[in-house]
């Protein structure tokens, strides 16, 4: 039986600077490809009616990939989109968000969907990111999640054209039909 070596931030700030998004979970490497341009462009609205969202209330900070999210030194995450209430911000440090950010989203793509709907869920709640959602191309549909105890409960499914308010936010009135390309 051969022992099982953890990587570390340390072993994670050593990989290459090539284009692939790279993630370590529980001591384990994982590496997806560059994201489609349809991921591209849900993100980039998403991002954008957070952002504004955020921005006029004053409520914190939206950020998007890539971006390191250091939930220990062997679980290290990038995130599609995160999201740090004015009580998170300090976590905000120049190598990224050091501990659970308040919101974490992760868009779907084929290569990714088991991974992002089971491991980077089950890390998220583990560390403790009290919410969490999952954009999901092919059903045109945002899954809004919430961590009660050590799980997250689903809240909201979204789609079509009617506005709906998504956890964590009040008055989003975000659209999910104005996502999809």
């Amino acid at each position: 039986m051969t022992a099982r070596i953890a990587l570390t931030y340390r072993d994670y700030e050593a990989l290459p600077n090539d284009g692939k998004r790279y993630e370590i979970h529980d001591g384990e490497l994982y590496v997806t490809a560059t994201p489609t341009s349809d991921h591209q462009i849900v993100s980039v609205r998403l991002v954008t009616h957070l952002h504004l969202h955020v921005e006029s209330r004053q409520l914190g900070i939206v950020l998007h990939a890539p971006l390191d999210v250091i939930l220990a030194d062997t679980t290290i995450l990038q995130p599609d989109i995160v999201y740090l209430d004015r009580e998170r911000r300090p976590a905000l440090h120049r190598r990224g968000v050091e501990g659970p950010p308040t919101l974490v989203v992760e868009i779907l793509s084929p290569s990714t969907a088991v991974t992002d709907r089971g491991t980077k869920r089950q890390l998220c709640a583990r560390y403790g990111v009290p919410y969490f959602w999952i954009v999901d191309l092919r059903a045109r549909a945002v899954e809004a999640f919430v961590l009660r105890g050590p799980e997250y409960v689903p809240v909201v499914t979204a789609s079509g054209s009617d506005p709906v308010d998504v956890p964590p936010f009040v008055g989003l009135g975000l659209v999910p039909a104005s996502l999809w390309p």
